[in-house]
């Protein structure tokens, strides 16, 4: 087994903690576009509770990558998405919390 299927391994237990049905496509080219980011130790996670953080992710992903405009709407979801992962696990996988956006803005189009 690679190191990406490992990897792919540790997302799909994780998201079954969250949700039930998976795009597991869809997830893999999310994790594919983290490039090696993935298999750095703190690269690779999210901390919920790390403000600046926080705004990475908007500004890095969901507003460069996805193309959302910059809104108040952008930290709620971001927000939703570490409550629903639970903020007080330790390990919030990027390629995890990024998928869960998104999804959760229907902007699946973007990996296609």
């Amino acid at each position: 087994m690679s190191k990406f299927d490992e990897k792919m391994g540790d997302y799909i237990k994780h998201l079954d903690e969250i949700e039930g049905n998976h795009d597991i496509d869809l997830l893999r080219k999310v994790a594919k576009g983290l490039g090696p980011s993935i298999y750095n130790r703190d690269a690779s996670t999210v901390s919920g509770s790390d403000d600046k953080e926080l705004q990475t992710v908007k500004n890095n992903f969901l507003i460069k990558k996805l193309g959302l405009p910059d809104s108040d709407d952008l930290m709620d979801a971001i927000n939703k998405v570490i409550d629903a992962y639970g903020r007080s696990k330790p390990n919030k996988y990027r390629a995890v919390v990024y998928y869960l956006l998104t999804k959760h803005f229907n902007k699946e189009s973007v990996y296609n």
